[in-house]
């Protein structure tokens, strides 16, 4: 329950055009020297971030490795999210200091306006809304961005504002500043929470990992979302001040973040409240793992394990807002969203320890109806899913704690159509049986229906 990211992405790229000349055939298979680098239509941009994405032109060796190479840069200012257009021509060298092998390459730009506007619809896990958006993008000519997005959601309403700032050379390493309020509803906890605050973030990237570092202080207000909210959930309405510090590392491998066919992610989050101010004081971690593996006959199977531990700092107990939750089409399957683990009254409390691992088998509809279109968007599928979800008595030792999450694990199996939504979102209709089911757990016996980025 934290503030909403907003990110910067460029537009999609595409292949470079380059115009064959006389002196192609006879520079291809020779060595080549790139003389000059020329900009058509370039206007608030600034030169010194232009020169930091095509400086490996001027490195090429030959006409193959020019093609390449001016295809690269290409990419790395679209990436930016500056320009609407990026073309490449690539010409022999003219004028009194042309080299007989010299090449001159010439990008034109197309600038984005100073103003851009956006509507478009989001998927989350089970939610969905509408989201609003105006942009200043390059703001200062160094590829900075001012955006600001309203949303509207089935469960969610936020409206932020962000200034994003990459290092020049270097789009993965960027730093961000947002302001935002959330205004969130969770019917499982009948708990209303509203969240106005700000948040820097520093992203980098080291080896093969990337990392982010953020800082977030938040002003939290809980209520009751129904008069027939338990007391548990009435106990803890009221305000709190949340300061944060948290770190990220992510190492993802994968072909696709939605229905991958190969590769691993691995996830690593901590975050350490109260240690800068506020009167919220926890230490949390939690990891996500997955693999996948392309089978014969284009059969994927993959296998997923969740898990993550909060413990509180000082006398006070952990918050209903900051807690871990379980179930749903998105995780367990087979049982409500959400509904796993203490509850009262009826409302679902959430817990400071939690595990849960899934085996999943993708396989191509029957008969491969519509292969080759339509059809490769659908998968038959087929899984085991397992967890709990509890509160730890910190006084206990480690094998303690291991004994009570291994207690009461609850599980499910079946079978279901998953609907991959390009690269943005996917569908589930699964068939579930749930297992181990414990008193208060809320099931859903039967065909289940799931939608999100983020499956277990």
């Amino acid at each position: 329950m934290s503030g909403p990211d907003f990110g910067a992405l460029g537009e999609e790229a595409e292949l470079v055009e380059v115009e064959p000349e006389t002196k192609q055939e006879i520079l291809e298979n020779k060595d080549v020297v790139v003389q000059h680098v020329h900009f058509d239509g370039l206007g608030r941009t600034k030169d010194d971030i232009i020169m930091y994405e095509i400086s490996d032109v001027f490195k090429a060796k030959n006409l193959i490795d020019v093609m390449r190479k001016s295809h690269e840069a290409r990419e790395k200012l679209l990436r930016l999210g500056i320009f609407r257009q990026v073309e490449v021509l690539i010409d022999t060298c003219q004028g009194d200091d042309a080299l007989p092998n010299g090449l001159d390459v010439t990008f034109e730009v197309t600038e984005l306006r100073r103003l851009t506007g956006s509507y478009n619809t989001m998927v989350g896990n089970n939610e969905g809304s509408m989201v609003l958006g105006l942009k200043f993008p390059n703001l200062f000519g160094r590829a900075e961005k001012v955006t600001f997005q309203f949303s509207y959601g089935t469960k969610e309403t936020s409206y932020g504002l962000s200034f994003f700032k990459p290092q020049p050379g270097n789009f993965e390493r960027n730093f961000s500043v947002n302001l935002y309020k959330v205004t969130g509803q969770f019917p499982w906890s009948s708990l209303r929470e509203t969240d106005r605050g700000i948040s820097t973030e520093l992203n980098f990237p080291i080896w093969k990992t990337n990392h982010t570092l953020k800082w977030e202080g938040v002003w939290r207000e809980l209520g009751c979302l129904a008069r027939t909210a338990s007391f548990s959930v009435r106990e803890e309405s009221g305000h709190s001040l949340k300061s944060s510090l948290s770190h990220a590392m992510v190492i993802d491998s994968r072909n696709s973040t939605i229905l991958p066919k190969r590769g691993a992610l691995l996830k690593i989050n901590q975050e350490l409240a109260g240690y800068t101010g506020g009167d919220v004081r926890f230490l949390k971690e939690d990891f996500e793992f997955q693999l996948n593996k392309q089978l014969l006959w284009d059969l994927v199977f993959s296998a997923s394990l969740w898990g993550g531990m909060l413990v509180p700092i000082g006398d006070k107990p952990s918050s209903i807002a900051d807690r871990f939750y379980l179930g749903g089409p998105t995780s367990v399957r087979g049982f409500s969203m959400y509904s796993i683990g203490p509850q009262n009254e009826g409302d679902y409390l959430g817990g400071d320890a939690y595990w849960a691992g899934g085996l999943h088998l993708y396989t191509p509809l029957p008969f491969r109806p519509g292969r080759g279109g339509f059809g490769d968007l659908f998968r038959t599928h087929f899984f085991l899913n397992a967890g709990n979800l509890c509160n730890l008595n910190y006084g206990d030792g480690p094998r303690a704690h291991l004994q009570k999450l291994a207690e009461y694990i609850r599980w499910s199996y079946g079978a279901g159509i998953v609907l991959r939504l390009g690269n943005i979102a996917r569908l589930e209709l699964n068939y579930c049986f749930p297992m181990g089911v414990q008193s208060g757990d809320r099931i859903c016996d039967g065909v289940q229906f799931g939608a999100g980025i983020r499956f277990l």
